[in-house]
């Protein structure tokens, strides 16, 4: 089996980081240990959870670890639209976001699908 550094969802759900992190160097100084500091650990989470989750002994604790990342993911995406409302986000910017993270959420959806259909293998 490969690494978890193959799998397209990981190295996408990277990207969506290194952008998050990117964006939320612009948030006022006050939110930075507030929505910033959960935008980023959202973000950070999917990628986690998906290498955790691959590293682990069976398919099922993998689903498990899947079903994490996908908390996590839709977790971003209200944060994102949190950020958005209060104008420390452009429509645009969040925009490019949202769309990444749903891109990502349709790969863990279809790895979350594949994993439980082969939890018990």
């Amino acid at each position: 089996m490969k690494g978890h550094r193959d799998l397209i969802v990981w190295q996408k759900a990277m990207e969506l980081v290194t952008e998050v992190y990117r964006v939320t160097r612009t948030f006022p100084k006050e939110e930075l240990y507030g929505l910033s500091s959960q935008i980023r650990r959202s973000a950070v989470s999917v990628p986690s959870n998906l290498a955790e989750g691959h590293g682990r002994n069976s398919r099922k604790e993998f689903h498990q670890f899947v079903g994490q990342a996908r908390g996590s993911l839709v977790e971003l995406e209200t944060q994102l639209e949190i950020a958005l409302n209060l104008g420390y986000l452009r429509r645009d910017v969040a925009d490019v976001l949202l769309t990444r993270a749903s891109e990502v959420g349709r790969l863990v959806n279809g790895l979350r699908d594949w994993t439980a259909s082969r939890a018990d293998s």
